[in-house]
């Protein structure tokens, strides 16, 4: 394996560096001022509107979509640095047009979705004047096992009929926010559980779509996207709409989340690597007991851990990206699951020890805040930290199950003295 840039992948980071440097990180707090302005938070920021039209008449537009002639044309392991760069700033993904969940969902609708899909809500995506959602956490049950949601989606003639009660439906607070992908059980009493459930395209606004509340994250409510509770009572969609047909629904999930879950640990090394950054220069700009506070042991013990962890988990994440490439989604699932696992844990840590190398002021500022409460969540979206051990735990067992340990002396034999 080589995890040497591509010359696309150089030329496009020295960009995105050159963008951010230039017109993000100067930015951030104009942004972050405009979101509270006018009294209404659930509009959209005219700075970041602005520079998306700026990156796109750049060429830094949907630089994601392996396998695919509408996005760069990058592999899983070439766009992972890119995402990098972009997780330093809170605001960066969407400038690029690459920000979850429209990353997935783009990805849902280039892989399963009919033309009349693509012309109607994928081109405006792409194109980034609409915004999506995806509804597939529920309040009542363990939404980690996908199996147990119990939202209805019922055929009636030529529609569908979904009923349900969905939260964290990430985007849907957008006022752009045009179409959610649903997902809910189409045929409860199949006896295989992964072929009950199926998913739908909803347009917004639909009189049947009550959005009850926004859900803070930290106390964040992260307006103008959002993480929105939602109601459907009897929301009735055409029956084209479904995706791929019914009871593809875990399928389709299965391959939503898999790039998605680089995209987040490769945002999250960015975002960690930005306030290592800060910390340092904070580190050696403050002085405490007779000098600078970097030459404390206790801080080069911390820097140089910090260095280590998130050195691993690139290279976790950059391994699991290069085999999505070459054996595909299935077959890298260990290493996905890995990295899941692996980068918020090293970014949660690192980020940790920099708010507390700016002390008072680490728990006050936008950037630090911002960056542990995300990584945090990390741990959770996309699947929570046991469901991936646990599928860690039965691949590797079943690595054993028919292998000769005679040939790695792993028979498990106790030897006793």
């Amino acid at each position: 394996m080589d995890f040497e840039f591509s010359p696309r992948t150089r030329d496009l980071r020295e960009q995105l560096l050159n963008f951010m440097a230039e017109h993000v990180y100067p930015n951030e707090e104009r942004m972050y001022a405009e979101i509270d302005q006018g009294g209404d938070r659930w509009q959209t920021i005219p700075t970041l509107e602005r520079l998306k039209t700026l990156a796109r008449d750049q060429g830094l537009w949907n630089l994601f979509l392996p396998e695919s002639e509408l996005g760069a044309g990058l592999t899983n392991l070439e766009y992972a640095p890119l995402a990098e760069i972009m997780g330093r700033s809170h605001f960066a993904a969407e400038i690029f047009n690459c920000s979850a969940p429209d990353t997935g969902n783009m990805e849902v609708l280039v892989r399963y979705g009919t033309p009349e899909h693509k012309e109607k809500w994928l081109t405006p995506l792409l194109n980034g004047e609409i915004r999506s959602a995806f509804s597939m956490t529920e309040p009542a049950v363990a939404s980690s096992d996908a199996t147990n949601i119990q939202t209805e989606i019922r055929r009636d003639g030529d529609e569908y009929v979904i009923n349900g009660h969905k939260w964290w439906s990430s985007g849907a607070g957008d006022p752009r926010c045009r179409i959610l992908i649903v997902m809910g059980k189409s045929d409860p009493d199949n006896p295989d559980r992964h072929r009950q459930q199926s998913m739908v395209l909803v347009p917004l606004p639909h009189p049947g779509v009550t959005i009850v509340r926004h859900l803070p994250v930290f106390g964040f409510d992260d307006a103008p996207h959002g993480h929105m509770e939602v109601r459907f009572d009897n929301v009735r969609v055409p029956a084209s709409n479904i995706l791929l047909g019914e009871g593809r629904g875990f399928e389709i999930a299965q391959g939503r989340l898999g790039p998605g879950r680089i995209h987040h640990c490769m945002r999250i090394i960015g975002v960690a690597e930005r306030a290592l950054e800060r910390a340092c220069r904070r580190l050696e700009s403050r002085e405490a007991f007779g000098g600078p506070i970097a030459n404390q042991s206790i801080w080069s013990e911390r820097i140089a851990e910090s260095r280590i962890a998130l050195d691993q988990a690139r290279l976790l994440t950059l391994h699991a990206a290069w085999k999505m490439d070459t054996v595909g989604n299935k077959e890298a699932r260990m290493e996905i699951a890995e990295i899941k696992v692996a980068a918020p844990h090293a970014a949660i840590k690192v980020i940790d020890w920099a708010i507390q190398a700016f002390g008072a002021g680490g728990v006050a500022d936008h950037v630090m805040a911002n960056a542990y409460a995300y990584a945090r969540t990390v741990r959770i979206v996309d699947g929570p930290d046991e469901v991936h051990r646990n599928q860690m735990a039965r691949l590797e067992l079943r690595k054993y199950r028919n292998a000769d340990p005679a040939r790695t002396g792993g028979e498990g034999k106790v030897y006793l003295a």
